[in-house]
């Protein structure tokens, strides 16, 4: 995959003879709703079978070219290097595609076991549905190793749009959360409907997960949270609970989401998470937790304080770093998910706890804030391809944050009222990609379905291959 960024001028059909890929490609890989209407600062994926690589302190050309299997002349034209000798960490290289040309009386068994790949793989690459129709003379990209994670996504859709999105891309999912089973002040647990979703989720074997919560969107849920974790009965029953739900509905796995927890209960919740895994462990469910985006062990605050991060990392199974809502809501305009605060929480959590046990929390929409912007104003939130839309709408140039890592536009309305967007676009995505790379993290987990965003689906299932437990 490439990434391109339109400038002032440019046309799809100029894009896609540039690459030398098909214009309706570029249109279906990107679900572009207006391919006529492009923006300038607007990003693609180009579906290439370009790989990108992240230059490692101590690597040469030789090494990174013995690792794809091209040669270093390939790598030094792709990139345009100038000096084969001087290489920086954190440089992003364009690593050029293995191409094969088939040979007569070659088969596509043949190509697969001489590369260690599989025909199904092949065919994929090179969007071939007919593995008769290859003849001499065809070039064939050849699939390389993709490193693997595994990824979890919350949804708190109704259960039959929920449904839908996981028969969309449920391919790609390790996990699928509900979100979320709230607990109550006794103990127990607010039922909610999630028969289909489940169901979906196991047909794309992707592992239910039960997500359990004491926080509403009017709710902060501290006073709640203290009574269940300050008193160990009522901490056995909720986990109890949880226990029956899951063996009645499939879940194979509990994340444990407690927001907003007072300062003074934090040991109190680090012994419900090890009780947790205590009852569960034996029964072969997991236990797993979401924190709050800290960036140090003595960072205070209602959200950070009672979040443990060396005692979550020691406790669970695995942890979900919610490295989101810098840009809230009801906040001034700012970019969601800026790299650089994500990049400090994931720094503080590896300190702490193992890289194989972090997931990189990734949200999946977009803001949209009046400005100037007004205290107790709210932001509106969907999806990043209704940014786009609205950004052709309007005719905006879409600007890129190098900071954050995030794009963002300004238009004005028809009433003539001014507004700023932050969104995700391929570059923000593949910035995050690049990140759970150098980490070498266990994953990411999307917060939340619901808001389409083809390109961060595309880019995905370019970059990594995703682990499937079921």
């Amino acid at each position: 995959m490439d990434i391109h960024v339109v400038k002032r001028g440019e046309t799809l059909w100029q894009i896609a003879n540039a690459y030398h890929v098909n214009l309706n490609s570029i249109v279906q890989t990107n679900e572009l709703q207006s391919p006529n209407q492009l923006l300038i600062g607007q990003s693609l994926v180009i579906p290439t079978g370009n790989t990108t690589h992240i230059i490692r302190s101590g690597e040469t050309l030789w090494s990174i070219s013995q690792q794809y299997g091209v040669t270093i002349q390939a790598i030094i034209q792709a990139n345009q290097i100038t000096n084969a000798n001087v290489l920086y960490p954190g440089t992003k290289l364009v690593i050029p595609p293995i191409v094969h040309i088939v040979q007569p009386r070659e088969t596509l068994w043949q190509i697969a076991s001489r590369y260690k790949t599989s025909i199904p793989a092949i065919l994929a690459e090179n969007q071939l549905t007919n593995p008769n129709l290859i003849y001499p003379g065809t070039q064939l990209i050849i699939p390389r190793p993709k490193p693997m994670i595994e990824v979890n996504a919350y949804t708190y859709q109704s259960d039959e749009a929920a449904a839908e999105s996981i028969n969309e891309i449920g391919d790609l999912l390790t996990y699928l959360s509900p979100f979320a089973y709230m607990i109550t002040e006794t103990g127990t647990l607010n039922p909610m409907k999630d028969e289909r979703m489940i169901q979906a989720a196991i047909s794309k074997r992707a592992t239910p997960m039960l997500a359990i919560t004491n926080f509403t969107s009017t709710s902060a849920g501290s006073n709640l949270a203290h009574t269940i974790l300050a008193n160990p009965t009522l901490r056995d029953k909720v986990i109890n609970n949880a226990l029956q739900v899951m063996d009645s509905k499939g879940y194979k796995g509990l994340n444990i989401d407690f927001e907003n927890v007072l300062p003074e209960d934090r040991e109190n919740y680090n012994q419900f998470l090890q009780r947790a895994v205590e009852l569960l462990h034996p029964r072969g469910y997991f236990v797993s937790s979401a924190v709050a985006p800290k960036v140090s062990a003595t960072q205070g605050g209602l959200l950070y304080t009672a979040h443990d991060y060396e005692a979550h990392g020691r406790i669970v199974d695995f942890v979900v770093l919610m490295t989101y809502e810098w840009g809230y809501r009801k906040g001034p305009p700012q970019a969601i998910s800026p790299l650089n605060q994500m990049r400090r929480v994931v720094e503080y959590a590896l300190s702490v706890m193992p890289a194989q046990k972090i997931f990189l929390g990734f949200q999946i929409y977009a803001r949209d804030w009046k400005i100037p912007f007004v205290q107790g104003s709210e932001a509106e939130t969907f999806s990043p391809q209704e940014a786009v839309r609205r950004a052709v709408k309007y005719g905006a140039t879409i600007q890129y944050d190098q900071t954050a890592q995030s794009p963002f536009f300004r238009y004005t309305d028809d009433q003539g009222q001014g507004h700023e967007v932050w969104f995700e676009d391929a570059r923000s995505a593949q910035a995050k990609f690049d990140m759970v790379k150098q980490y070498n993290l266990r994953g990411v987990s999307y917060w939340a379905l619901g808001y389409p965003y083809p390109q961060n689906w595309a880019l995905l299932k370019g970059n990594f291959q995703v682990r499937k437990l079921i």
